[in-house]
């Protein structure tokens, strides 16, 4: 698979930032080979859940059914961007985010939508050399993507289930 997405856009990211801000565009358009392209060929990702995927096809794959069945009509926002420069050509991006317009389960009617989530994903991103006469683009090598759940510091396993906890007053501090 080409690093261009299926969408015709050629532009690849070219800096750190790039990737997160990409990332929520090929949301936004369902696009799930948009987004795969911002991965190297055998990237992780880590989902809100904990699924752990190791190739950038599995991203693909795993995205577009998302698309299809759980979130074709959702949007994400990035509230919050930050890019930590771990050395040349090396990255941390964190992007704090929010979801509107996840599709119900099924078995919840229409006069039950989901709510809108917040989250966080992080992107560990490497330069990489496309061709001899680029400056290279930023790939993602491996993306993590969590839930935020107010008032919430840990989840705790009750049998089968986990249970959102604190154990302490957390008033106000939700944005890191």
């Amino acid at each position: 698979m080409s690093p261009h997405s299926s969408s015709g856009a050629s532009s690849l990211p070219s800096s750190p930032e790039d990737v997160a801000q990409g990332f929520a565009a090929a949301w936004n358009a369902a696009d799930a080979d948009a987004l795969a392209a911002l991965f190297v060929e055998d990237a992780d990702f880590v989902n809100v859940v904990g699924l752990w995927w190791n190739n950038r096809d599995r991203i693909r794959a795993a995205h577009d059914y998302g698309f299809r069945r759980i979130f074709a009509d959702s949007q994400m926002h990035l509230d919050k961007v930050r890019v930590r420069e771990l050395g040349e050509g090396l990255a941390v991006v964190h992007a704090l985010w929010t979801l509107t317009g996840q599709s119900p389960a099924s078995g919840d009617g229409p006069e039950n939508p989901p709510g809108d989530r917040q989250g966080v994903i992080s992107f560990t991103v490497q330069k990489q050399q496309v061709t001899h006469d680029d400056d290279g683009v930023w790939l993602a090598v491996s993306a993590q993507n969590t839930d935020r759940v107010p008032g919430t510091e840990t989840l705790t396993a009750e049998g089968e289930a986990l249970r959102p906890t604190a154990y302490q007053d957390l008033g106000g501090t939700t944005h890191g």
